[in-house]
């Protein structure tokens, strides 16, 4: 196999691999979930385990996709009765790919199956309703920014990224920088010259508006598809307006929604929803939208390769931290702003218990409490608040607020303790 990005995800496929259930591998387009499924596959072969791998994509392999009983002979053709693992790759090019799978799964075979799809998965074929109970998803995002400082420095500091970042401050900076131009899919990643990452990017982006928004929403023409990225890559990390929004897309509220709700289920968009006390509240009021990419993110904008409005770039890239950190922890993100502009980053809860968190692409040599996180705190008293920043570690009280300030590297080791906090 050519030169690849080990990724985290590969431990859990692996486990996996010994459960029954379908092991269903969702992501955005482009995020080497292909390339997953082909390591997998061989280090099953290399145990000597049997395998069989198909691909929708190839012409050749949907054939044996018409029908279950056809598809069940072909498995047993190559590899008989004894167990094996069954690799599909982009599922979500057949029909009913739900019911076709339920179907393959409860006929109780000796087989183990590796599903991989896009995000229209669940939009076209409803597959999660469909494989209730049968099959456990992994979402892999493109590539994470400790993945790409792993690769980036020949893994030579695997195990010992903290170490690293500490030490190798002038390096880390700039492999910051670089995540923060170029993004993470892993073939941007790859790229050795910029002019090529700006190629593979620009393939990225076309074929994910052809082949996934306009398919989904059965549009003609991409144009107000794209001009509503551009607008939300401009947007990214400030409320939105949808009455504005549509009209300067020239479209209805209604189709504006739809749009947004796409552009979360194919993985590019993360919308972050407002905290009040009450929270029926905020289903009325305006969100936030982030990207599931930098590199895209830049890439609508124009400014792909270069950084701009760094606030905004690395607070998206905090919450992208953020989501994987808490993924599995049952806390839920939010953000903070009031009638007269305070504004908190980003809110934790967990239960009744909520913990602001304030990120600043700056360097500290002392604490300092904001304006905006000190109403925050007079007003809900938390018990710990996080202010996340280029280099600064240090705590300081607050209110009767414990406030700890962290350099970004030290939000992946969030200590989660349900009797003080995060």
């Amino acid at each position: 196999m050519d030169k690849y990005i080990k990724r985290d995800l590969l431990d859990d496929l692996e486990s996996h691999l010994k459960q029954q259930e379908i092991t269903l591998i969702t992501g955005p387009r482009q995020a080497g979930k292909t390339t997953l499924m082909l390591l997998l596959e061989q280090n099953l072969k290399k145990d000597g385990i049997p395998t069989l791998f198909f691909n929708l994509d190839w012409e050749s392999d949907r054939q044996y996709f018409e029908t279950q009983d056809g598809f069940i002979r072909k498995i047993r053709l190559e590899v008989g009765s004894r167990e094996a693992v069954v690799f599909v790759d982009e599922i979500q090019r057949k029909q009913n790919a739900g019911l076709f799978l339920k179907g393959v799964y409860d006929s109780r075979l000796p087989y183990k199956f590796v599903v991989s799809g896009s995000g229209s998965l669940e939009l076209k074929e409803k597959i999660h309703e469909s494989l209730a109970g049968r099959k456990r998803i992994f979402d892999l995002g493109t590539v994470s920014f400790p993945e790409f400082v792993r690769f980036k420095t020949a893994y030579r500091y695997e195990n010992r990224l903290k170490e690293f970042f500490e030490v190798e401050k002038e390096q880390t900076q700039a492999l910051l920088e670089e995540y923060l131009s170029f993004g993470g899919y892993p073939k941007v990643v790859l790229a050795e010259t910029a002019k090529e990452k700006r190629i593979i990017i620009d393939e990225i982006f076309q074929s994910y508006l052809e082949k996934d928004l306009s398919y989904l929403l059965g549009l003609k023409k991409t144009d107000r598809v794209f001009k509503l990225i551009r607008l939300l890559a401009a947007q990214t990390g400030q409320i939105i307006n949808y009455s504005r929004l549509a009209a300067e897309l020239n479209v209805s509220v209604k189709t504006l929604k739809d749009y947004l709700w796409y552009g979360e289920k194919t993985f590019i968009l993360d919308r972050l929803t407002p905290y009040f006390e009450n929270a029926r509240k905020e289903i009325v009021k305006s969100p936030k939208y982030y990207f599931r990419d930098l590199g895209l993110r830049n890439y609508a904008l124009g400014t792909f390769g270069n950084i701009v409005d760094e606030g905004f770039l690395f607070e998206n890239f905090v919450l992208r931290i953020l989501r994987e950190r808490l993924r599995w922890s049952g806390i839920s993100i939010h953000f903070w702003r009031t009638k007269d502009r305070a504004e908190v980053d980003f809110i934790l809860v967990k239960g009744e218990t909520i913990f602001p968190m304030e990120v600043k692409y700056r360097r500290f040599d002392s604490p300092k409490v904001f304006r905006s996180l000190g109403n925050f705190i007079k007003k809900y008293a938390p018990p710990k608040a996080f202010v996340v920043n280029l280099n600064y570690r240090g705590k300081m009280t607050y209110q009767n607020t414990k406030i700890e300030f962290l350099p970004y590297w030290d939000v992946w080791n969030l200590k989660l303790d349900e009797k003080n906090g995060l």
